[in-house]
């Protein structure tokens, strides 16, 4: 183990990917990292998701909002996960006014410090705000593929796609991949 201490955000929500959630929880903690799962908890102590495929419950009981730069800072990466997740975060009460979910990822894309993941279906949270990946190369599942290039991203035909400290993978079913490319960077930045 060599990153005891550091801390990784992984977004949630309903109709997660299991398989992809459950590698990353047994994964990251295999490098001594704390892998830390967060939502929109609506005023609520906590959240259990149904996964997509096998209606597996998730308890969530870590939120993104009202987060200080501080406690942002102290992450090493912030991931956004295939599936249904982004989709249902990018809700927003008001169409005028960006989702939280969307504010909280534009905050981390301020940070250079912090790592940006992103993979598969992620990049719908991003939709709202194309400017943060306007003229950068990614990847993205094929199914968005119209999105990426609406968006001003250059899409990347591989697997995983990394473009300074922003992390994009094609889709879950490429998690470990991903994974490990975001475990590798962490190392390097030490």
């Amino acid at each position: 183990m060599g990153l005891e201490g550091k801390k990784v955000a992984i977004l949630m929500e309903g109709d997660y990917y299991e398989p992809e959630i459950f590698y990353y929880q047994r994964r990251f903690l295999e490098e001594g990292i704390d892998a830390h799962f967060m939502t929109r908890l609506w005023g609520q102590p906590s959240l259990e998701f149904q996964g997509h495929e096998y209606k597996i419950p998730f308890h969530v009981d870590k939120t993104f909002e009202g987060m200080s730069d501080d406690d942002l800072r102290s992450y090493s990466a912030v991931i956004v996960p295939s599936g249904m997740v982004s989709d249902r975060l990018r809700y927003t009460e008001d169409v005028n006014q960006l989702p939280p979910a969307t504010e909280f990822l534009k905050r981390a894309f301020a940070e250079k410090s912090v790592l940006k993941g992103i993979i598969c279906h992620g990049m719908w949270l991003v939709a709202p705000a194309p400017e943060l990946v306007r003229g950068r190369p990614v990847v993205v599942h094929n199914n968005l593929h119209g999105d990426a290039v609406n968006m001003g991203a250059i899409y990347t035909d591989q697997d995983v796609v990394v473009d300074d400290d922003l992390v994009t993978g094609r889709s879950g079913g490429h998690c470990h991949l991903f994974a490990r490319k975001i475990i590798d960077m962490m190392y390097e930045r030490g």
